[in-house]
């Protein structure tokens, strides 16, 4: 697959991000997984280029998937994001000014549904 392909995981739990690197990277996509935010937003600013798409957990330490989004957006805006969470998110969480949100799953998620919705997501 090509550069455009890659995929950041980005959640502060690593056994999610294992098992999403794993599992995306046996379809053919390039991903690079986070365990915080803040580092992720450091490689996607040098990377940027790299990356279509972003699959982040909402609530996180030092910043929530929500600002990570909003700042990834700023960045590249046509990066889809795919958020993730195991509590209830509010409608008014979603409605961040700016914040193109593409797909949302709910925690725990089955590879099989994570790869299906990834691939609708990439639109392949």
């Amino acid at each position: 697959m090509s550069s455009a392909h890659s995929i950041l995981v980005v959640d502060d739990e690593l056994d999610i991000v294992l098992i999403f690197k794993r599992a995306l990277s046996r379809q053919g996509y390039t991903v690079f997984g986070f365990t915080d935010p803040l580092l992720a937003l450091e490689h996607f600013k040098v990377n940027s280029a790299d990356y279509g798409l972003v699959i982040t957990d909402v609530r996180m330490p030092r910043m929530s998937g929500f600002e990570l989004a909003a700042n990834i957006q700023v960045i590249k805006p046509d990066t889809k994001v795919v958020f993730m969470s195991a509590f209830e998110v509010s409608d008014f969480e979603f409605s961040i000014p700016g914040v193109k949100i593409n797909d949302f799953l709910r925690k725990p998620v089955d590879v099989k549904t994570l790869v299906r919705r990834v691939k609708v997501a990439m639109g392949n």
